[in-house]
């Protein structure tokens, strides 16, 4: 019996009308590669638009929600130690101001009806007819803004 040549087999490929044959050299060349020359699948890491904006607000947020503490911290520090001289501006420098109530002269007066008055002391200054000022304390002088700020470390 002659015995045939093994036909080389045969690929099938959507985009071409008529099938692949490998030849046999190519099939034989296959074979003696060795196993180190194999080669595998490569990972590809595609860095799009999205990525580095993403990566850019990360960065960015990490060194603000540093950077603005220290900045604060470091203001604290210099304006503690420069003096403070500017006069408070709603008591004008004095620490006190005019009562609301009574506006400053110590008495309120009420009328009762049928002509007659009642005069008596201020319950809001109790006849001072002026209150030490909330801004400043007392002391007549402005109080830096983060002076006036009280921190509470509530942990």
């Amino acid at each position: 019996m002659p015995v045939s040549a093994p036909s080389p087999p045969r690929l099938q490929s959507p985009f071409i009308h008529r099938p692949i044959t490998l030849s046999p050299r190519l099939i034989s060349a296959r074979k003696l590669r060795s196993p180190a020359t194999t080669s595998y699948p490569r990972i590809k890491s595609e860095v799009d638009q999205n990525t580095v904006i993403a990566i850019s607000v990360g960065v960015a947020s990490v060194a603000l929600g540093i950077g603005i503490p220290v900045f604060y911290e470091t203001q604290i520090d210099n304006a503690a130690k420069r003096e403070n001289t500017q006069p408070c501006f709603p008591c004008n420098g004095t620490g006190a101001q005019k009562c609301r109530l009574c506006v400053g002269s110590g008495n309120v007066t009420v009328e009762l009806g049928g002509g007659e008055k009642e005069v008596s002391n201020c319950i809001n200054c109790d006849g001072a007819g002026s209150l030490t000022c909330t801004t400043c304390q007392g002391s007549g002088v402005q109080p830096r803004y983060l002076d006036r700020r009280e921190f509470k470390d509530d942990d």
